[in-house]
């Protein structure tokens, strides 16, 4: 698979496949593709279904497969930001808000990501559900406004305020911490908790979450 991405701030993938690839994708985000691509929709699995059901994602996936000779097929985000390409080796994996995810090769497996830590699921903005990605291959992950990345040592951390996180790879433990101070907390306007990311490993920031600009425009609806 070869693939070329365009696009300003609402980009699209475009992604070349010789004949039998396939590419996966969970939200309905092909855009356009050649007459050749098929599609199939295919569930997980009982027991995955009924976990993507309980995390709000979708329980099916749908495989595009370029039949009969090369095909093309482009996938589109939804949000203004950025499309980025993750490259995947066996036996690394990444760990991406509940949105994140866009398309991939069909080697990369897309799983259920728990967060262990009770604290950090209910407080720290990505809830107790994120997703995981692992395999070998390409994947997309979709992030709202632009991408700062850090790559943390072991045991730094960095402090994030809410759904500002868009990934990081899985050797960096997520948790939360309460913003001190009551004046802080109740006047402050930056919320009671902050995410709390510890590597090694790197991160994705992102600067433009859709709960932000949600909370931003709040004020401003009209409500009958």
């Amino acid at each position: 698979m070869q693939y070329e991405i365009r696009g300003g701030n609402f980009p699209v993938v475009i992604c070349q496949l010789q004949s039998g690839e396939q590419m996966i994708t969970e939200k309905g985000s092909m855009t356009w593709m050649t007459p050749n691509m098929q599609m199939e929709t295919k569930g997980g699995g009982v027991g995955k279904m009924f976990s993507k059901a309980f995390s709000g994602e979708s329980m099916f996936q749908n495989i595009y497969t370029a039949q009969g000779g090369p095909g093309m097929i482009t996938f589109g985000s939804s949000f203004p930001g950025k499309i980025v390409p993750i490259t995947l080796q066996r036996g690394q994996e990444w760990i991406l808000q509940k949105s994140a995810f866009l398309a991939s090769e069909s080697t990369v497996n897309l799983d259920i990501f728990f967060n262990k830590k009770f604290g950090a699921g209910l407080f720290g903005g990505e809830g107790f559900i994120m997703q995981r990605l692992s395999g070998q291959g390409v994947a997309f992950a979709e992030i709202d406004g632009e991408l700062i990345e850090y790559e943390l040592k072991a045991g730094q951390k960095m402090v994030i305020d809410t759904g500002y996180v868009a990934g990081f790879e899985s050797s960096v433990s997520i948790d939360i911490q309460q913003v001190k101070g009551i004046k802080n907390k109740l006047l402050g306007g930056e919320g009671l908790f902050n995410t709390v990311l510890t590597g090694p490993g790197r991160i994705w920031l992102q600067t433009m979450p859709i709960s932000g600009v949600a909370g931003a425009i709040q004020p401003y609806i009209v409500t009958a």
